[in-house]
């Protein structure tokens, strides 16, 4: 019986385990030629996973599964509310992320049934480190995720850059792994045990600093905040449209809630000790990201150091603390991962003779040849650039109050600056849509991209402007849970 109940709280991860599981065996029978039915069969395990998650959070309490006397008293999985919403927003983006990649797959003769399997297993390890209540736990999940995703990287076996990029992030993200390991061990030694309550209630000394240093390196790694984001524009630029979709959008919320969620829980007490290595990790995140960005052509790299800098932001609330920032940091990679899910969508149905676009000039006279697309993404660019009235823009509102509040003016100044910096990329974006004379024609566009598109855009403006305060009050429960 407590195995069911165990399950039974851990009903979001046990779904997608279920499917995966299921699906590796489906796949070996059946190969490639039914990639397609399993990639609206993951679509639709994530979508329900989704509104598990979102069905759990709605009953307003915390849930602990797999404890054990000895070992985890507390338990090794715990959802709270905080990561609930998370998880349910991590996973809807997947599904999303799954469902629009089924033109590219087909058109680039990527359509092999392990695809849908990565995606499924790599949602599975976030929601797992989401939800971790022991470093043991919180290891597992990311390096479920990191696994998944280094094998996406290089999906394309046929190309160098998709290659590099696989090989790249593979090596990286093993020295990320290696100093996230070093500083759990360190953290073990002085705390006394690898469970967050257990480390929350040891006394604060220069080992267990020392092992946080590391561990939240490893975690930055993740999240893609600089001075770890090195592998970031490479990775987006070499890997597949629609991996990158993914990486941009559920993972990233998934990374940046861990991290949230671990120092606020396990060393909410030890806050002194992270908050202003938080507060420089989101200085040069948003400064690199903001300045890296204007040199760049490619539309690929100019997302990838874009979403450098918007990790930094998010930092700005997690450097504020628990009781000021955490509401902030759901609302604003809410609205960011939504908003990048719509971008990249747009990179992906946007092809010409059959070759995807990826220079600036690609997108010369995009307003003439398809208005619709071109339009969506303005509203996207405005949303991301954090540009009123389009949603984003109170999302940056969110973070920046949090740092006033947390007494982090001059991380808040920092954030101003690069937010002014960032118009220069994101306004050669619109410059090159609207004002360029066109080129040659687009191909068709898909539909299931057109229609994400679409629906992102209007979700950022007016939908999301309209209920912003419904989103925030959900964000607000999430926080005190």
């Amino acid at each position: 019986m407590d195995f069911l109940a165990d399950i039974s709280n851990a009903l979001p991860e046990a779904i997608l385990a279920g499917f995966g599981l299921a699906g590796l065996l489906i796949g070996a029978i059946g190969g490639d030629r039914i990639s397609g039915l399993l990639r609206l069969l993951a679509a639709l395990a994530l979508a329900v996973a989704a509104a598990s998650s979102f069905w759990q959070f709605g009953k307003g309490e915390a849930v602990a599964a797999f404890a054990s006397a000895e070992l985890a008293p507390e338990g090794l999985y715990r959802a709270t509310l905080f990561t609930l919403f998370a998880k349910g927003v991590t996973y809807s983006l997947a599904a999303l992320a799954l469902f629009m990649s089924g033109g590219f797959l087909k058109t680039a003769q990527m359509e092999r049934y392990e695809y849908p399997l990565l995606v499924t297993f790599g949602s599975l390890g976030a929601g797992m480190m989401l939800s971790a209540n022991d470093l043991m736990t919180l290891y597992v999940g990311i390096e479920t995720l990191s696994l998944s995703s280094y094998v996406l990287a290089a999906f394309k076996r046929d190309s160098v850059k998709s290659a590099e990029a696989g090989l790249k992030y593979f090596v990286l993200g093993a020295l990320a792994s290696g100093l996230l390991l070093y500083g759990s061990a360190l953290i073990y030694g002085f705390s006394g045990g690898t469970g967050y309550a257990a480390i929350a209630a040891a006394p604060t000394s220069v080992g267990l600093v020392f092992g946080l240093v590391f561990l939240i390196c490893g975690l930055a790694f993740k999240a893609s905040a600089a001075p770890f984001h090195i592998w970031t524009p490479d990775v987006y630029e070499g890997a597949p449209a629609p991996v990158v979709a993914f990486f941009s959008t559920a993972p990233k919320i998934a990374a940046v809630g861990l991290l949230a969620h671990v120092l606020f829980t396990a060393f909410g007490t030890h806050e002194t000790s992270w908050q202003q290595i938080i507060a420089i990790i989101a200085a040069l995140s948003m400064l690199i990201g903001a300045f890296g960005a204007l040199m760049q052509n490619s539309i690929k790299r100019i997302l990838a150091y874009s979403s450098i800098s918007n990790v930094g932001f998010a930092l700005i609330g997690i450097a504020a603390g628990a009781d000021i920032g955490a509401a902030s940091v759901l609302v604003y990679m809410t609205l960011y991962v939504v908003a990048t899910l719509g971008l990249f969508g747009g990179v992906l149905a946007l092809r010409r003779g059959g070759k995807a676009i990826d220079q600036i000039s690609d997108l010369n006279g995009l307003a003439k040849t398809k208005p619709g697309i071109a339009l969506g993404l303005l509203v996207l660019i405005f949303s991301v650039a954090g540009i009123p009235p389009a949603a984003g823009f109170w999302g940056k509102l969110q973070v920046f109050t949090a740092g006033i509040e947390g007494g982090l003016l001059w991380l808040v100044i920092v954030g101003c600056v690069a937010s002014v910096v960032s118009l220069g990329y994101y306004l050669r974006l619109v410059w090159a849509m609207f004002m360029k004379p066109a080129g040659e024609p687009m191909d068709k566009t898909d539909f299931s991209i057109g229609a994400i598109v679409a629906v992102t855009a209007l979700l950022m403006f007016p939908v999301l402007t309209i209920a912003i305060q419904f989103l925030l009050e959900m964000a607000a429960r999430a926080a005190g849970g």
